[in-house]
């Protein structure tokens, strides 16, 4: 593909990072009975994957996101007023309409000069966020931007109907919310992205039903897993390896390797295709699960949420997934902007839950 098409934004900082998940822990042992030992313990060596956080009936994406947006206004003593935007990347929205961006905005309180919008993407939803979110600011005077990232992929989202799933659907995904603070700093150290899109492989990841194009068809969601590991193999090594090539960086000049949490086989074989050590690649899947767009930011939050020693890393963050699409983000992040993760089962009463 010729030169790498990037996006630099240079005057856009990485403020401060939080995730929120539910209190419900689902181990994957529990299905044990249900599945058999030898198919769970199977799950687990190529996964990774020794449980997940289970969202509760009514509570969605957008209240774990509000959770973490919530302890980063109040830990960093953002004024309300100064925050600009606020992008929702999710593939669980609340509604088809309005944009459960405007919900967050009114929940959130804050002013009405500011944008929001959702953004429907899934496993590379953050990295794709973070270069729309900080080009935004580019190009305007918003001092403060608020990235909310978060799926409930592991949850029903109906007591009434129910998703036709298979097994590894049920233990692979988990339900997260993030919040990713963008501040204006012109003395900020350059956030560096790339972003791909596939469209052909549309089919690989979707659900096609129960939706405008196909209403009155029951839910199904289909994944075609080994068009989804042949992608993943061939296109995300290539495009982490053409991106330190581009700025003449080794897995040397990077303190992390922060993946998308597909599962663990599929990360150790990028990490070994692209001379990064084990060491150097932190997970969240194997206590979260695949948490989709939450992800890369659950997975640094998970690292280094408890440390406050004041470090600046340089992660090399790399989302892939549905759509097709795939990107890289790399800038510089204090660890003191990281915050604990946050465990809520809080819900936002819309007034139409009562017709249930």
């Amino acid at each position: 593909m010729g030169k790498l098409d990037k996006n630099i934004c240079s005057n856009i900082k990485i403020a401060a990072i939080a995730a929120a998940v539910p209190l419900r822990f689902i181990s994957t042992d529990s299905f044990k009975p249900e599945l058999g030992e030898e198919t769970i313990e199977k799950f687990k060596k190529m996964t990774g994957i020794s449980g997940h956080h289970l969202a509760i009936h009514r509570q969605t994406a957008s209240d774990l996101c509000f959770a973490a947006a919530e302890e980063i206004i109040k830990k960093r003593n953002i004024s309300r007023e100064d925050i600009g935007a606020v992008v929702f990347v999710t593939q669980n929205p609340d509604y088809n309409s309005p944009a459960t961006a405007c919900v967050l905005h009114y929940r959130l309180g804050l002013s009405k000069d500011c944008i929001a919008f959702d953004v429907n993407l899934g496993c590379s939803g953050y990295v794709n966020g973070i270069n729309i979110v900080a080009s935004l600011m580019s190009t305007s005077n918003i001092k403060y931007a608020l990235l909310l990232a978060g799926d409930t992929c592991a949850k029903e989202r109906s007591k009434k109907v129910k998703l036709n799933l298979d097994n590894s659907f049920k233990l692979l995904f988990g339900d997260a919310g993030t919040a990713t603070l963008l501040e204006r700093c012109e003395d900020a150290s350059p956030i560096y992205a790339v972003m791909r899109t596939d469209g052909s492989g549309f089919r690989a990841i979707i659900r096609p039903y129960n939706e405008w194009r196909n209403p009155d068809l029951p839910e199904k969601k289909i994944m075609d897993d080994i068009a989804v590991f042949n992608f993943t193999i061939a296109e995300v090594p290539k495009i982490l390896k053409e991106f330190m090539t581009e700025h003449g960086t080794t897995p040397n000049d990077y303190d992390d390797l922060v993946l998308h949490q597909a599962n663990f086989y599929i990360l150790k074989q990028i990490a070994k295709r692209t001379g990064f050590p084990i060491e150097k690649m932190p997970l969240s899947l194997d206590c979260y699960g695949n948490t989709s767009s939450a992800s890369i930011p659950l997975t640094l939050v998970k690292k280094y949420g408890e440390i406050n020693d004041g470090r600046t890393i340089r992660p090399l963050m790399c989302g892939f997934g549905i759509g097709l699409s795939w990107g890289v983000v790399s800038t510089e992040v204090n660890v003191d902007d990281i915050l604990p993760v946050i465990h809520s089962d809080e819900f936002f009463d819309d007034g139409f839950g009562a017709q249930e």
